[in-house]
This record gives C-alpha cells, structure tokens and sequence, in this order.
C-alpha cells in the first residue's frame, strides 16, 4: 500500500478536533453529568487559573466571551453557590473568583464522569496505549497555541 492509499493525519486530527469541538459546544458531558452547563465552564476557568487569581476578565479570556457575558455566567455561578467573590488584597479594585466547596464538588462529579468517559472509550486499549495518547494529546494542546 503507498502513501496514496492512507488517510492525511492531519485531516484525520482536523476531523477529530471538529468532532470534539461539536460535543463541546453542546457541552455534552457537563449536561450528562447534571451539571448547569454554562457555568461549567466558568468553573472550569476557575480551577484551570490554578494557583493564579481570576476575575470576571480573566473569565472572559479563558472563555472567548466578552466581559459583558463573562460577568453573567460569573454571576449565575456566584448566585448558584458555586464561586465567591474575594477582594484582591494586592489590588482593592480588583475582585477574584474562588471555588466554593459546592464549587469544588460540582467539578469533581463533573470530573468523575468525564473521566469514566473517556475510560470507557478507551476501555479496549492496551495501557501502553493510553499512555502514549496521553502523551502525544497532551503534547499536541500544549503547543497548538503557540
């Protein structure tokens, strides 16, 4: 078989991230797994901020939305008793977002089901397997911003 006959792997990862970016937009998991799917995401902005402080801007950068729609979302997750607001002691203009502990069980159900997931996908794989697409997927986001 030559080279004619395989599929480019560069559309097959463009029709893979396609495929993804689809479940994403419904956000798929976040609603099976019961969670309030906008503001899944604001968590997940939250938590992907790690030990960085995140505001309403930084929300809306993390999200692609305007600050206008960053600060409902925010505001529907502080209203939900998922996120508190904190003054900046650095900056007293400035407010940051912290995850309540409803906050921090809301993701790790939503982790949990995410990752029962995608273990199920690739239940059949051998760990060499899920190790090396760990690896190459991790690697792969990592640099695609750069």
């Amino acid at each position: 078989m030559d080279n004619t006959d395989r599929p480019d792997p560069v559309a097959a990862v463009e029709a893979a991230m396609v495929a993804i970016r689809r479940r994403q937009t419904r956000r798929t998991f976040a609603v099976q797994a019961g969670g309030p799917d906008p503001v899944q995401e604001v968590l997940d902005a939250v938590e992907g901020a790690g030990d960085e402080a995140i505001g309403v801007n930084g929300v809306a950068v993390a999200l692609g939305v305007d600050q206008p729609r960053a600060s409902k979302l925010v505001a529907a997750a502080v209203a939900g008793g998922l996120l508190r607001r904190e003054a900046d002691q650095a900056d007293g203009r400035r407010t940051n977002l912290v995850l309540t502990s409803a906050g921090h069980d809301q993701l790790a159900t939503v982790h949990a089901y995410r990752q029962s997931r995608f273990a199920a996908a690739m239940a059949d794989w051998t760990p060499g397997e899920r190790t090396t697409f760990a690896t190459l997927l991790t690697r792969f986001v990592t640099t695609l911003d750069r």
